[in-house]
């Protein structure tokens, strides 16, 4: 099966196994979302909802935070662990969107690259999912999951993976793709345990099994 054909029936399959997948970070504002994605990295999500309730208490909106010390955001955002470097882009990354963007997250790949913090797969997470426009996050389950099945081989780095898909994942698909390989990698093609592949639905396709 060529790669191409391989990922339009990975698709087809998650989209039955996991029709309503979608971000499992909470959010109702673009600029919250880059907050919570900037707090993800080495987090659990689940804590990062529950840590960005607090934070927002206290800042609600994006000129609060930007105006707020660096060590207030610090000392709120330190249960998601690398406390000081989070605070610091966060505190960076309001401030630009502030004083560039009057208040408003852009809707521009390259400008969200340029914030602070943020890195490409928080960029197409936002152009995803805030504006609904392709995308492709490729997060250490969509790396892992892309290699079990096949569809690279033995490519790691998250731009690389990115660039593969590309090729291959119609545009509009990207996006909720990734999320379903999230679900799938958690409940199914797990990273530290043994994946349970008898009772996965990309079995007989997947090239671990095949």
């Amino acid at each position: 099966m060529r790669k191409k054909e391989l990922a339009l029936t990975v698709i087809e399959r998650l989209k039955q196994a996991y029709p309503d997948a979608g971000c499992s970070l909470e959010y109702n504002e673009a600029w919250k979302l880059l907050v919570s994605v900037r707090l993800a990295a080495q987090c659990t999500d689940a804590r990062v909802n529950v840590v960005v309730e607090k934070l927002y208490e206290k800042f609600p909106d994006v000129d609060a935070l930007a105006a707020a010390p660096v060590e207030e955001i610090e000392a709120i955002v330190h249960p998601c662990g690398l406390g000081r470097s989070k605070a610091r882009d966060i505190s960076a990354c309001m401030k630009q969107i502030k004083e560039v963007y009057g208040g408003s997250v852009p809707d521009d790949f390259d400008a969200l690259l340029a914030l602070p913090g943020v890195g490409r797969k928080s960029a197409n997470l936002i152009m995803g999912d805030v504006f609904g426009k392709p995308a492709i996050v490729t997060d250490t389950h969509c790396i892992r999951l892309c290699n079990r099945i096949g569809l690279v081989d033995g490519i790691k780095e998250p731009k690389k993976v990115e660039m593969a898909l590309w090729k291959i994942v119609p545009p509009e698909e990207g996006n909720d793709l990734c999320h379903r390989f999230v679900l799938h990698g958690r409940e199914v093609c797990t990273a530290r345990t043994k994946p349970y592949c008898d009772r996965c639905c990309l079995s007989d396709i997947c090239k671990q099994e095949i």
